[in-house]
């Protein structure tokens, strides 16, 4: 068996299971959520790390450094909002070919300072290797608030219940849709391409959502109903996604028929917006009190396939023909 057969959460499951046996008891989440979190002394600490490869997550003829640098960070800022916290530092693994042009990395690194001056994270440190395409990967270490009893402010991923509402972030697509027409030509500073090269994750939104007792989040990286079912796996449930409630943009609307700007936005991934899962009266405050738009898509429910259904306004599934990204099966 090679690890195409079993895909990349089929492997993340095996390696969990590999490592969980020496569990200490200062950690209080670890592998299968968007961070890692471990009480040290009265604090939380969070820390995540995430890849991006030439020619897997990035096209190198067509991606500026400047903007490659503020996505490398700005993909691991999204883990962390995921989980409620707050980024701090950043280290940094640059695998490069000996012929890389010194003015690549001097703007890789510009794009990640200014990424870092947005989000309040200090590149503190890293390595630097040699390697036959570009490979940069990004650690952060953050933290997160204990309450009043001491409990920590988490959002995780398996703390859905049935009955819960979904919502969202900002709008969905936009990324898929960008990486679309970077492929066919569109400059750099078209609106969808810039979704796609600079995403912003809402990290003062995903803080508020912890502070309101939001129990459930997880960023959108693989695509909507992707990332939705990894919940439902956790938490033993399903979910209904009201297509005709799914936030999208005027400009994907624009560019593409409604069937392909949904299934963009269902499946196509890199949008690094939140999904909260949260009762309902929690969810009506955060919308009230958030930073961003935040709309209301769906529900957790006991359906005994366990998986996201994405239903149309007749209440007839809608069947994609992309769920999302998997890295080992692509």
């Amino acid at each position: 068996m090679n690890v195409s057969e079993i895909g990349e959460f089929g492997l993340i499951e095996r390696l969990a299971k590999a490592v969980g046996a020496d569990r200490p008891e200062s950690l209080i989440v670890g592998i299968g959520d968007d961070a890692a979190a471990w009480r040290l002394g009265d604090s939380l600490v969070l820390a995540t790390t995430d890849s991006l490869v030439e020619g897997v997550h990035f096209l190198p003829e067509r991606t500026p450094w400047v903007d490659l640098g503020w996505k490398a960070l700005a993909v691991n800022v999204s883990d962390i909002a995921a989980m409620g916290g707050d980024p701090l530092f950043a280290l940094v693994t640059l695998a490069l070919p000996p012929d890389t042009p010194v003015e690549n990395v001097d703007g890789l690194y510009a794009g990640m300072q200014e990424c870092g001056r947005e989000y309040g994270v200090t590149v503190v440190g890293g390595d630097v290797v040699r390697a036959s395409q570009v490979m940069i990967s990004v650690a952060v270490i953050g933290h997160a608030d204990l309450g009043a009893d001491g409990q920590a402010q988490l959002m995780r991923r398996d703390a859905a219940k049935a009955g819960f509402v979904i919502a969202v972030t900002g709008s969905l697509g936009d990324s898929a849709a960008g990486l679309k027409r970077l492929k066919e030509g569109a400059p750099a500073d078209d609106a969808l391409v810039r979704a796609h090269l600079r995403p912003q994750p809402p990290l003062a939104t995903g803080r508020q959502a912890a502070r309101l007792e939001v129990p459930c989040a997880i960023d959108v990286s693989d695509g909507l109903l992707q990332d939705l079912r990894h919940v439902c796996d956790l938490c033993e449930l399903g979910a209904v996604v009201r297509a005709d409630a799914v936030p999208l943009s005027q400009q994907l609307r624009s560019a593409f028929t409604a069937e392909e700007a949904l299934a963009l936005a269902c499946g196509g991934g890199e949008d690094y917006q939140l999904v909260f899962i949260a009762p309902q009266e929690t969810m009506r405050l955060l919308r009230a009190s958030a930073q961003v738009r935040v709309t209301v898509i769906g529900e957790m429910d006991e359906h005994p396939e366990q998986r996201p259904r994405l239903m149309d306004a007749s209440g007839v599934e809608i069947k994609l023909p992309e769920a999302g990204w998997d890295h080992l099966r692509a």
